[in-house]
């Protein structure tokens, strides 16, 4: 439970700190030039705006607004790619293409995850308009109808009718 609630208030963060740990490891271990443009140009954008669209479709399930926790299945995606991305970020030079590629794969299958749990939530939330108007307030439906008509014309208000451009 904790772990899952732990999840969900670090998707945020993670799309500003995992962008920045891509930066900072390039730094550290000495990547060199090329590396520094794919990940100023390349590898920031895309790891920021993947976690945050990823973020936004966790967010925009009910049953996680409601319980401010993860699925399981979030926090085994989640998990996989944030791991795979901090691994990029130490750029290992044997490993690199094979940990860019994972990385990759698994970001799409987790937006493909997001997007069929977000489906399944709201397929099975049924369809059509709800109306949550309290009773109190909602008047019965004979009582707009016997609802007599204004004809009186209150003193305050002033209708002003304009001819159509035909007629002037």
């Amino acid at each position: 439970m904790w772990l899952r609630r732990a999840f969900y208030r670090w998707l945020m963060p993670a799309a500003v700190v995992l962008p920045l740990w891509l930066l900072i490891g390039w730094g550290i271990f000495n990547a060199g030039g090329w590396a520094f443009l794919w990940v100023l140009f390349i590898a920031i954008p895309s790891v920021f705006i993947g976690q945050l669209a990823l973020t936004l479709l966790v967010r925009a399930r009910a049953a996680v607004r409601e319980t401010r926790m993860v699925s399981w299945w979030d926090v085994l995606g989640f998990g996989v790619w944030h791991t795979l991305t901090i691994a990029v970020g130490c750029y290992p030079q044997a490993w690199f293409p094979l940990l860019l590629t994972g990385a990759i794969a698994v970001a799409l299958a987790l937006f493909w995850l997001m997007l069929r749990q977000l489906w399944n939530e709201a397929r099975g939330a049924g369809g059509g308009i709800r109306i949550t108007m309290p009773a109190s307030q909602a008047p019965p439906p004979e009582a707009e109808a016997q609802r007599p008509s204004r004809t009186r014309v209150d003193s305050e208000v002033f209708v002003i009718q304009e001819n159509p451009a035909s007629e002037r």
